[in-house]
C-alpha cells in the first residue's frame, strides 16, 4: 500500500504556522516594535488575504509598556471587520491589559491563572515650565482616553473606574475579579 503524501503546508516556523492560521501571540513589553506585527497581521487578514478567517486570536501575556503604542494596537483592532478573540495569559499589565480590553465583547477570555494589573500610566517629562503646562494637557488627555476606554470596555462608570481599577496605587486582580468587574468575559483553560 503506497504511502499517503504529506499536503500539510510546510511553515519555516512555528509562528508562521500560527499566524497562518489565524492567530498571533503578543508577548513582553508594550512598545511600537512590539505592536506593529500584531497592526500588520490584522490589517492583513482584513485587507489583503483573500481567503478571509471567520475570528483572529491574539493571545496576550505582556507586563504593559507605552499607552500611545497600546492605543495604536487598539484602534486598528476595533476598525477591524474580523472579530477578534483575545485570551489573557501569565499576566496582563497596564498597557498590556487596555489592548486584552479592546478583544471582542463576548470573546475576552482569561486562563485561571493570569495575573492582571491595572494603575494609571506614568510618565517622565522635564523641560521649561511652559513646556511642563503642555504636557500636563496629555496626561489629562490619555487619562481620560484610559477612562473612556475602561467604561466603554466594562460597561462600568467613571467613578467605579476611577476609584476600583484605576486609583492612585496599583490594583492587582485575580482572573476572577476580573470577571466580577467585567474586565474579561470568561476564565477558562485554552
Amino acid at each position: 500500500m503506497p504511502l499517503e503524501k504529506d499536503t500539510t503546508p510546510q511553515y519555516e516556523t512555528p509562528g508562521d504556522a500560527i499566524n497562518a492560521n489565524g492567530m498571533m501571540l503578543l508577548m513582553g513589553g508594550i512598545d511600537n516594535e512590539a505592536v506593529k506585527p500584531v497592526i500588520e497581521w490584522i490589517l492583513y487578514e482584513n485587507f489583503v488575504r483573500k481567503k478571509k478567517i471567520k475570528e483572529l486570536l491574539l493571545m496576550i501575556c505582556s507586563e504593559g509598556g507605552d499607552v500611545t503604542a497600546a492605543f495604536a494596537l487598539i484602534d486598528v483592532m476595533q476598525s477591524s471587520k474580523i472579530p477578534i478573540k483575545v485570551v489573557g495569559l501569565g499576566e496582563i499589565s497596564s498597557a498590556g491589559l487596555l489592548i486584552f480590553l479592546a478583544g471582542q465583547p463576548g470573546r475576552r477570555i482569561l486562563t485561571p491563572n493570569t495575573s492582571i494589573l491595572s494603575h494609571q500610566f506614568s510618565w517622565e517629562s522635564s523641560g521649561k515650565v511652559h513646556e511642563l503646562f503642555a504636557t500636563v494637557k496629555e496626561f489629562e488627555l490619555t487619562q481620560q482616553r484610559m477612562v473612556d476606554h475602561y467604561r466603554i470596555c466594562t460597561k462600568l462608570d467613571d467613578d467605579t473606574i476611577r476609584k476600583v481599577l484605576l486609583p492612585p496605587q496599583d490594583v492587582y486582580l485575580s482572573a476572577d475579579e476580573a470577571l466580577s468587574y467585567s474586565i474579561c468575559d470568561h476564565v477558562a483553560k485554552v
